[in-house]
């Protein structure tokens, strides 16, 4: 056991005034560990980073293929979306086509961060809606699971049918049983696992073969709607979406809530999972940009790279007073 590793920096002038620590891995296809940073045994809540396990139980359900869904919708189940038009019309009409409404959520609402968007609300007097709700894409996939299995409308409660499959997938393809679970911001568990176990998870999808068999097809399409939808995933000005856009071959990328972040690699047959420590998403985008440089699969002086990785920090003037920086050790 050891603690966490200094991964990001702030400077400031001559010297770093702040540093955030965390613990990374870097697994390959056999779920051994290729480079560690921290602890890998940490007990962590993946957050929104595991939305592509979540989303495992509707293809493999048979519920994806008998609703016709696409791989914008897989990409949108996967999504923490910016709820921008091209993302809440999307979840309308997949909505629609279930013969559901926005009152069938139980995400909760939530404030677009797609400025369009939100200005248009306000314009037009009108408040935030669950569709809105970053994760409203998932919840999607979840009323659509809920219909196939024909469960019950509380599709957010642990002992729903939805959430025990999400729950046996996760532990499957983490390799580990869960010890419990938190109420994500969504309303709907996140379950634990270490930080190795999502790492593993991610290196099972980027060696999963179309066809081999239900799993590992799943993993495929999830992991290719992913990377061919990549403004679903997130919005424009988002790390996840910047960086799958700048990497030289395909990766998939997911942000997580209190500095998560998980990379799967399927030219190489490896995952990544990271988790900052004081829970900063900063932190979090330098790191998984360091390491996606370390891997050789990011070049650092791609726009999206330097906007995370050695990012200038300006005042209020625009007068570059810092740097956001990744600790020398992953690089």
């Amino acid at each position: 056991m050891t603690g966490p590793a200094p991964l990001t920096e702030i400077w400031r002038g001559p010297m770093a005034e702040s540093r955030h620590t965390g613990h990374a891995v870097i697994c390959d296809g056999s779920g051994e560990i290729v480079e560690a940073w921290g602890n890998p045994a940490e007990a962590v809540y993946p957050r929104s980073s595991a939305k592509m396990i979540q989303a495992l139980p509707l293809i493999e359900s048979g519920a994806a293929g008998a609703y016709g869904l696409t791989a914008e919708q897989l990409a949108l189940a996967c999504a923490s979306h910016n709820g921008a038009a091209i993302h809440t019309d999307r979840v309308k009409a997949w909505l629609a086509e279930l013969g559901l409404g926005d009152d069938d959520f139980r995400c909760g609402p939530q404030v677009p961060d797609d400025d369009a968007a939100r200005f248009a609300l306000i314009r037009a007097y009108e408040e935030p809606c669950q569709v809105h709700n970053n994760c409203s894409g998932k919840h999607a996939g979840f009323l659509t699971l809920a219909q196939h299995l024909g469960a019950g409308p509380e599709y957010v409660e642990p002992d729903h049918p939805v959430q025990k499959a999400c729950l046996a997938a996760f532990e499957e393809v983490t390799g580990e049983e869960s010890p419990g679970y938190g109420i994500d911001g969504c309303s709907a568990p996140n379950f634990i696992t270490s930080l190795h176990g999502m790492a593993r998870a991610m290196a099972r999808f980027a060696c999963a073969e179309e066809g081999k068999d239900a799993r590992q097809s799943a993993q495929h399409r999830l992991w290719q709607a992913m990377v061919a939808h990549p403004e679903l995933v997130a919005g424009e000005g988002r790390a996840c979406t910047e960086l799958m856009r700048a990497c030289s071959e395909p990766v998939a990328l997911k942000t997580g809530a209190e500095g998560f972040f998980i990379a799967i690699l399927p030219s190489r047959q490896m995952g990544i999972a990271l988790k900052i420590t004081d829970g900063a998403t900063r932190a979090a985008e330098c790191t998984i940009a360091a390491l996606l440089v370390r891997l050789g699969v990011l070049d650092p002086g791609h726009p999206a790279a330097r906007a995370r990785l050695n990012a200038p920090i300006r005042n209020r003037r625009g007068i570059e007073t810092g740097r956001i920086v990744p600790d020398a050790g992953l690089l």
